[in-house]
Order: C-alpha cells, then structure tokens, then sequence
C-alpha cells in the first residue's frame, strides 16, 4: 500500500517526479474529485462516495484508491494494491503493443508478356501480403512496343482483381505513371464471391 499523502502543492507536484505514472493514474490523495464511485478489489460496485469516505475505506483496507475512470460522472476509483495494478496494466499495455500488427505497402511488378504458371505464383505472394494485413501496391509495367497499347495493360489489371473473387478493395484505381500501369489493393476480409458454375453440356443420345 502505498502511503497516503497530505494534499499539499509541494507534495503532489514531487510525487509526480519521482513516479510518472501518476500524472495518468491518480492515487490516494492525488484524486481531486469531490465524489467518486467506488469499486472494492474485486470489482463489486460499494457505491457512490466522498472522496474522504473512499480515502478511509481504502485504508481500513489496507490498500490503496486508484482512479480507474477519471472522465466519468462521477469518476470511478479501485480500492487495489496499487503496486499490483500498475504491474497488470504496464503488463496489459505491452502485449497490446504486441499484438498490433503494423501495416507495411508491399509492392509486386507483373510483365505484359507474364505466363499463367508466373502469374499464379506472383498472385499467390499478393494474397500472402494481404492475409497479413499489408497493402499491396502493383505496378502492371510496360516495355518497348507495348507502350503503343496501353489498353492491355488495363485488362490485365482487370484480371488481376477479377482474380481475388471480391476479397480485396482497390484503394486507387489503375493510373498511367510512365511506363508503368499502378493501382493499390488491400484485403477486406470478405469470403470468396463463387465463380457461376458453367452450364452442363446437354447429353445427347443415340436411338
């Protein structure tokens, strides 16, 4: 349990010093507010109180009045250790950070010229971009003579989104930049639009 202060400039502004956590977490007789409602360690509501009554049941208590809640009406304050609380939060804290994941631009080039078995591998690392939550940005390129027709770079471009079956956005649209046809695609996370399937071929029978 920490000790509980006198409410005095002096002391409060010292004690933000040497502990920065409390200039987001006031504790004991930092808390400035007139009212305050009160959750006991275990999180069971005890009610609205005064700031005095909240101070006196944690220290009955043996522990500390953490304010858990400062921009509610009335602020809501813990009675907890507050050394075990800072603890869990700092640890809570650094596995959120862990678990964001930082969205990268990946980029992929395909070729006016590319064959199906390239294309199938280069859309296959496209995809693995996008179950990772990156963005892509592809580059359709054009080289020689085939900057003379550029449609064909549209087309493939075309097929090339026509290819996720509806799982992607395209967050720009394809645009000439040089020698080089671009646009920028990410993952929605959507399930795959099924393909139409092709109408059977009547059978034909011999009499």
């Amino acid at each position: 349990m920490l000790p509980l202060l006198k409410f005095e400039a002096n002391s409060y502004q010292s004690n933000e010093r040497e502990n920065p956590i409390s200039k987001f977490t006031r504790v004991n007789e930092q808390i400035r507010a007139n009212e305050l409602r009160v959750l006991d360690e275990n999180g069971a509501n005890l009610g609205v109180m005064t700031r005095q009554e909240a101070l006196t049941a944690a220290r009955n208590a043996d522990l500390d009045l953490v304010e858990v809640s400062p921009d509610a009406n009335p602020p809501v304050a813990k009675i907890v250790d507050y050394g075990k609380y800072n603890y869990q939060r700092e640890k809570q804290l650094q596995k959120n950070k862990r678990n964001v994941k930082v969205q990268e631009l990946k980029q992929m080039r395909f070729g006016l010229k590319i064959g199906e078995n390239d294309m199938a591998v280069k859309l296959r690392k496209v995809q693995s971009f996008l179950d990772d939550g990156d963005k892509v940005k592809i580059a359709v390129v054009y080289r020689g003579r085939e900057n003379a027709h550029r449609e064909l770079g549209f087309k493939l471009a075309e097929k090339i989104i026509d290819s996720f079956n509806g799982t992607i956005a395209v967050d720009s649209q394809p645009q000439l930049n040089g020698k080089q046809l671009i646009f920028m695609i990410r993952g929605t996370g959507a399930k795959p639009v099924p393909k139409p399937e092709a109408e059977d071929t009547p059978k034909t029978f011999t009499v």
